[in-house]
């Protein structure tokens, strides 16, 4: 999840530097999406693991 959300973050940073506005904020929003959801299941499969350790 964390490394599409890194392909799209430097989708955008390229997009940005060759103005394409719309693309690069489109592709951003989806990285930050993306980067929201690796994280929340990355604490849900954490707090999971250690629960069962129990």
């Amino acid at each position: 999840m964390f490394q599409w959300a890194l392909i799209f973050l430097v989708v955008a940073v390229i997009a940005g530097v060759l103005g394409m506005s719309g693309v690069a904020g489109t592709a951003a929003n989806i990285a930050w999406l993306l980067f929201l959801v690796g994280l929340v299941l990355a604490v849900i499969f954490f707090v999971r693991s250690r629960g069962a350790a129990r």
